[in-house]
C-alpha cells in the first residue's frame, strides 16, 4: 500500500472495495466530511459500487470542471483516471503512479482537504 500526502489531497493505494471501504470509514473517523472523500477504480462499474457501498464520492464535475469532465468522454479509459487524480491537486506523476497501480486492480481513496 502507497500513501502519499498533500497540502490538499491525502491519497491510499488499496487491495479492494472492502479495504476501501474500512479506509473510508477510518477517514471519517478523523475528521474528513464524506463530501471530501473519493474513491476510484480502473472500472467504472466498480467504482460507483465501491463509492455506494463506503458512503464515498466519484470524482466528477464538481471537482474536474466542466471542459475536463466533457473531455473525459473522449479519453481513454486510463488518460479519464489521470485526469480525475490530477484534478484533486496531483501531479501527473502521481497520477501515471496511482493509475498503474488502478490497472492491477487496486482501489485508490482520496480525501480531499478544503
Amino acid at each position: 500500500m502507497n500513501s502519499s500526502t498533500h497540502a490538499r489531497s491525502y491519497a491510499k493505494v488499496v487491495e479492494n472495495g472492502v479495504q476501501a471501504v474500512e479506509e473510508v470509514r477510518r477517514l471519517r473517523n478523523s475528521g474528513y466530511m464524506s463530501d471530501d472523500i473519493f474513491v476510484l477504480a480502473h472500472d467504472g462499474d466498480r467504482t460507483e459500487r465501491i463509492a455506494d457501498a463506503a458512503n464515498a464520492n466519484e470524482i466528477g464535475i464538481k471537482e474536474e470542471g466542466m471542459f475536463d469532465a466533457l473531455a473525459n468522454l473522449f479519453r481513454l479509459r486510463g488518460d479519464e483516471l489521470r485526469a480525475k487524480i490530477t484534478s484533486l491537486g496531483f501531479t501527473e506523476a502521481e497520477a501515471q503512479f496511482y493509475e498503474k497501480e488502478l490497472d492491477l486492480g487496486k482501489v485508490l481513496v482520496i480525501a480531499k482537504t478544503v
